[in-house]
């Protein structure tokens, strides 16, 4: 079985929560995208990455079913598992930074893959949501407190691979603080937090708090 380490990232303040995540240290071990992609349906994380190169930040990532050009959470991890000042993805370079108990990336809002951003009136609302049908990639949310910035969010990937809700979703946060324009203090799933900072010429800062699982 091939080596890896698991990451909690975007855990909540009390170090719980967050979104697993695989990483394959020596990803020369699986040089093939169809051994990775292999690899990471039998992992079931909601992402994997692969390291192709640690001291230069070089990175694959894929879900259980495809290969992504970018992905939030994987990113975040990732940095401040090789603590390098950046990551290089085929979507782009992703700068990185640790400060305190957040790691930050920056990244761009056109990396991320489509979502459907929708809006509820309330953050009851959107703690009452049933996990829709296959279908498209929906992420729901509302404010909880609109001048404070603070977000309340859950993410349905609409996908078959038994995948129904994805407890933390980086580059969801990069669109909705692409789209409002401000930083954002999300919660999202099940206690997980996100911090957002819009930075100049386009690129956003996404923040949040990392453990090793194993």
């Amino acid at each position: 079985m091939t080596d890896y380490d698991v990451l909690r990232v975007f855990c909540g303040p009390n170090g719980g929560y967050g979104n697993e995540l695989g990483v394959v240290r020596d990803g020369s071990v699986l040089p093939e995208r169809s051994d990775r992609q292999a690899l990471a349906a039998k992992l079931g994380f909601s992402e994997t990455v692969f390291v192709d190169d640690p001291e230069r930040g070089v990175i694959d990532i894929y879900t259980p079913t495809l290969r992504l050009p970018f992905a939030g959470h994987p990113c975040v991890g990732t940095a401040w598992l090789l603590d390098v000042p950046e990551l290089v993805t085929p979507a782009g370079v992703v700068g990185t930074r640790l400060d305190g108990e957040f790691t930050w990336i920056e990244a761009r809002a056109e990396w991320a893959p489509p979502r459907t951003l929708r809006r509820y009136a309330s953050a009851a609302e959107v703690d009452a949501l049933d996990v829709p049908p296959p279908g498209e990639w929906v992420y729901a949310w509302a404010w909880e407190d609109e001048a404070a910035g603070r977000v309340r969010a859950r993410a349905f990937p609409g996908r078959d691979d038994g995948i129904e809700e994805d407890e933390a979703t980086g580059a969801a946060a990069l669109l909705l603080t692409d789209l409002l324009g401000r930083a954002l203090n999300i919660t999202q799933g099940k206690g997980s937090q996100l911090l957002t900072a819009p930075q100049p010429h386009g690129w956003i800062e996404v923040g949040g708090r990392v453990h090793l699982e194993r």
